[in-house]
């Protein structure tokens, strides 16, 4: 089952939920909002494990040194 990530408009509260592709969006768990979004999240790098290329498809050069932050 994927996590997708939420926020919500009413608290801008942002969530992380796991749950089936198929499930409508849940309510906010910090103030129990119904307008919630599901947001946008790329993979990127990831530090130690040696892969170091984005899904966007961008060279991420800057994994080599542990610090993935420096990779977008």
């Amino acid at each position: 089952m994927p996590i997708y990530e939420f926020r919500c408009a009413a608290c801008r509260n942002t969530f992380e939920q796991l749950m089936p592709m198929s499930a409508r969006n849940p309510d906010c768990p910090h103030c129990h909002g119904k307008d919630v979004e599901k947001l946008f999240s790329p993979f990127g790098c990831s530090s130690g494990d040696g892969f170091s290329a984005s899904v966007a498809g961008k060279g991420c050069g800057g994994c080599a040194s542990h610090n993935c932050g420096s990779c977008h």
